[in-house]
């Protein structure tokens, strides 16, 4: 968080579209929540406008309890040292079979259960946002 620029956009398959402090408040929540979280990063290449990183994220997906790998994709844009813009691409329909089981095996590629867990997602980064620290 001590990189992204104040009025910081990020977005993903999950999270399309945060701005300033509520991108922050997504990584806050997703560490705080992320009891066994595990990143690795490789291929980072940046200069003093652009970047890229292939990141690969294990967590336990705490509303079942299962086991996911995630494999991203990201990109940044950089300003007066900053990240300004940050974009994640994963395989939503991977993350759903692995984070719901059957459920995400069924009908994780279909809108109505994409559009769910970008909601549910949504309220629980406002619940967090909203809470105490």
């Amino acid at each position: 968080m001590a990189c992204y620029a104040p009025d910081v956009t990020f977005s993903d398959p999950v999270f399309p579209a945060l701005r300033g402090d509520s991108a922050m408040g997504m990584w806050r929540m997703l560490c705080a929540r992320g009891k066994d979280l595990r990143i690795e990063f490789s291929a980072v290449q940046a200069d003093e406008r652009t970047g890229s990183a292939h990141l690969e994220a294990w967590y336990t997906f705490s509303a079942t309890g299962r086991r996911v790998h995630n494999v991203i994709d990201a990109t940044f844009t950089f300003s007066s040292g900053r990240i300004a813009s940050h974009v994640d691409r994963f395989d939503l329909y991977r993350r759903s079979r692995q984070a719901l089981g059957v459920r995400g095996v069924l009908l994780g590629w279909t809108p109505l259960v994409r559009n769910a867990i970008r909601g549910t997602a949504a309220r629980s980064l406002e619940q967090f946002l909203r809470s105490p620290r």
